[in-house]
């Protein structure tokens, strides 16, 4: 005992440092023995796993706070080494920091929940999920045509809704104005025409119309936003080849595509059935003339 008694006295630098690893090592069986605990008691794979994750965390935290009380020697040094470690994890985490109080910020806001149709830093989807970090959606459009489901699933930090703009679908108003334009020959019949258009449009969009009213009225009222037009309008102009026709409605922002189509479908039947009197143009290229090019191949004598 007396010899070492003496070593320690004569090796001050090595006993802390030995003395130091112990400590690390008793704190690092603790943490095994509670992990292997929880493994055991917790019979959730979901729940096991984070408590796992959550012993492990903290006995790292334990750890480092350990090493600057075993080192710095006095509580003032040990507060500053704390402030200290405090902002180099604030610095190097920060887009996690970030993306929590943007978790916050979008359950407390409601700025969107799962089951909306948003466009955020580019990417268009259905929100299927909102964590503590990320916001999880089912991508719409890339390589797809309009509004339909790519097949990716795609995870976006919650940072980004404070880096840029949010497009919502279907936050307060689920509705979307659309439009589609008819090209019709000058030698068609404009008032049967637009008769037949607008008829067409008033059946196929008459629930949506009558729906988005009241929700639009609310829209106005809770919003410093002027009043809309939400019944089908129609609009003419003349072009070099054709009259187009634009039709302008307002359509639920799930069902776009497919209003669209039964409405090209009922107006291309209703304009077969005008027997002529109507007609949808195309573009169509003239070929007048060919100019003549004469070639003449003259032999050089030698």
């Amino acid at each position: 005992m007396d010899k070492i008694k003496t070593w320690i006295v004569e090796h001050p630098t090595t006993y802390s440092i030995v003395k130091y690893l112990l400590l690390v090592v008793f704190v690092l069986i603790l943490i095994q023995l509670a992990r292997r605990f929880l493994r055991k008691q917790v019979t959730d794979t979901v729940a096991r796993y984070k408590s796992q994750k959550g012993i492990e965390i903290l006995g790292y935290v334990i750890l480092i706070l350990l090493t600057f009380s075993y080192f710095s020697g006095n509580i003032k040094d040990l507060t500053l080494a704390i402030g200290l470690f405090t902002a180099g994890i604030a610095i190097t985490l920060q887009e996690l920091i970030l993306s929590i109080a943007g978790s916050l910020y979008i359950f407390i806001v409601k700025v969107y929940k799962p089951g909306a149709r948003i466009e955020i830093n580019g990417i268009k989807g259905d929100v299927i999920d909102v964590d503590s970090i990320y916001t999880t959606m089912m991508e719409i459009g890339q390589w797809v045509s309009s509004d339909n489901y790519s097949g990716r699933i795609v995870k976006l930090s919650n940072a980004f809704v404070f880096k840029g703009p949010i497009y919502n679908y279907s936050q307060d108003f689920p509705f979307i104005w659309d439009e589609l334009n008819l090209p019709v020959t000058y030698g068609s019949d404009k008032e049967i025409a637009k008769s037949l258009i607008i008829k067409i449009a008033s059946n196929i969009l008459s629930e949506f119309t009558a729906k988005s009213k009241s929700q639009w009225k609310s829209v106005v009222n809770k919003y410093y936003i002027e009043d809309a037009l939400v019944d089908p309008t129609l609009a003419i102009s003349l072009t070099d080849n054709w009259i187009q026709f634009n039709l302008r409605y307002i359509v639920d922002y799930k069902r776009r595509r497919s209003t669209k189509h039964l409405l090209y479908d009922e107006i291309h039947k209703a304009i077969k059935k005008t027997k002529g009197k109507v007609s949808l143009a195309s573009a169509t290229l003239e070929l007048i003339k060919i100019p003549e090019i004469n070639v003449e191949l003259k032999n050089k004598a030698e």
